[in-house]
């Protein structure tokens, strides 16, 4: 509820106080259309005032449409207003006030640009982006951990305020990395987040500053690009290729650069594995300069012509390497849970980041995740899904070559939840994106993932949510948005 004031000493009676209060509540849209509002006696009583006032303002709301009362149930802002708040609504609904000065931001707040949700990325099915098969994760088990914790809190977790995460939660996190990732790492090293996005900002926080120069992938992560420049970093765009990052050319355009932003094991967008002897010359530049890695190992569970390739930290012998993880693509995004695996001497100061930022991370899912983990539950749903998006990817390559023939270049299709096409020359992705969306299919463009002027026209395509036999009816479908 709005809060209604009323003042004894004004010259205006306290009954048209309380009116004017709901009626400039409901008029501004603070009151909804349906929403209850508190009986007379209880505002009477919150009010500290006689019960007349109150009544009479109410008669008079009444009369004129703003309430209604509904015999048993109360008192309701009307579903049908007088004025209405057609005025209201056709206004911006947080207008700045005419001659309400300078209104000034930060310069940091306009680097990224504005929040953007394109066509393509509000849908659900044939083609979008991170997202998992949902209907073969094991919601039964999951939602027995979850009534297991909530029936069974502990003081310890209740408050809990370790910027680091929940002990348990870190060990298990450990022992997965240790064993399926080749990390060398230590539950005092591991710090819980909230997604990859959170890791990076602090990240970022603590080794970057003002025009620091940072090599990033070209293409590369769009989001992550976001991080950096809000930090007010220079983006230095490296160029890929089929292994990897060129750490030659970064040398060429930035030698001091403080950083590398670098996903090695599944390159995004374009899906390239960092050759072995791109990651030792990477991390060779890293100690002679004394500049630092970051490792997003986003979604390296996935491989169908290999085994998981070992992380580029794992290689590591000099503490240069930042190492992100998450469980967004593994379990399923909403969760926003993830982790940074941090140099030892380098922990102090993540932790006062994290501290000044949202103190500590919440921690019931991190309970459950660790039951989840260590009862076997984990590491059986990603064999499981490694074979499903496995057959997903086969089922895509396939009616891709059938149905386009040379016509679209196949990218990165050995690993992840996602491949990519790059288009003949003379056709817009984005345009493409845009028709595709309204007929229900959500095509990602590849061009806003380039830095530079020149980007290549083409599709990021997720296959994890669409079943194999769905693929080339999708193909199909989006066959048909191309020229002949």
């Amino acid at each position: 509820m709005p809060v209604i004031a009323v003042d004894r000493r004004a010259s205006s009676p306290l009954h048209r106080q309380i009116y004017d209060g709901f009626r400039t509540a409901i008029v501004h849209g603070n009151l909804r259309p349906g929403q209850r509002v508190p009986s007379s006696r209880t505002l009477s009583v919150d009010l500290g005032i006689s019960r007349i006032p109150v009544l009479n303002a109410y008669a008079q709301l009444l009369a004129e449409g703003y309430f209604e009362g509904r015999k048993g149930a109360g008192t309701f802002v009307s579903e049908s207003l007088p004025e209405t708040l057609a005025v209201c609504e056709n206004q911006a609904p947080h207008a700045a006030p005419p001659g309400s000065g300078l209104r000034q931001v930060a310069r940091r707040s306009l680097l990224t640009g504005t929040y953007e949700a394109p066509a393509w990325s509000r849908g659900w099915g044939a083609f979008c982006v991170h997202q998992p098969a949902f209907e073969q994760f094991p919601f039964p088990i999951w939602s027995g951990l979850v009534m297991r914790h909530c029936r069974n809190l502990s003081p310890g977790v209740i408050h809990n305020i370790d910027p680091l995460g929940s002990e348990s939660f870190r060990e298990a996190i450990c022992t997965y990395l240790r064993t399926a990732r080749a990390v060398h790492c230590q539950p005092s090293q591991v710090m819980v987040v909230s997604g990859s996005q959170q890791a990076l900002a602090i990240t970022a926080r603590v080794l970057l500053g003002p025009g620091s120069p940072i090599w990033f992938e070209e293409p590369g992560y769009r989001l992550a690009r976001k991080v950096f420049a809000e930090a007010g970093c220079r983006l230095i765009p490296v160029p890929v290729d089929e292994e990897g990052m060129l750490v030659s050319a970064g040398i060429r355009r930035s030698p001091k650069a403080r950083a590398v932003y670098v996903t090695p094991s599944h390159q995004y967008p374009l899906g390239a594995t960092m050759s072995a002897s791109r990651r030792m010359q990477l991390l060779n530049w890293a100690q002679s300069s004394g500049s630092w890695i970051i490792e997003d190992d986003y979604d390296s569970e996935y491989r169908f012509e290999s085994m998981p390739i070992s992380s580029l930290q794992g290689l590591d012998r000099n503490a240069r390497v930042i190492y992100i993880g998450t469980f967004s693509k593994v379990l399923f995004p909403s969760l926003r849970l993830g982790y940074i695996v941090i140099p030892q001497d380098l922990v102090d100061h993540f932790v006062a980041v994290r501290s000044a930022m949202d103190i500590f991370p919440p921690y019931l899912y991190q309970e459950v995740i660790t039951d989840f983990m260590r009862e076997g539950h984990f590491a059986r749903h990603i064999r499981r899904m490694r074979l499903l998006y496995g057959e997903r990817r086969t089922a895509l390559v396939n009616n891709l070559r059938e149905h386009f023939g040379s016509t679209l270049e196949l990218h990165g299709a050995q690993a992840g939840m996602h491949l990519a096409v790059t288009l003949p020359q003379g056709l817009s992705d984005h345009e493409i994106a845009t028709r595709a969306a309204s007929k229900g299919l959500w095509l990602f463009p590849l061009s806003p993932s380039y830095l530079g002027e020149s980007p290549r026209q083409g599709f990021i395509l997720g296959f994890s949510n669409i079943a194999a036999q769905e693929m080339s009816s999708a193909v199909q479908q989006f066959r048909t948005l191309l020229p002949k």
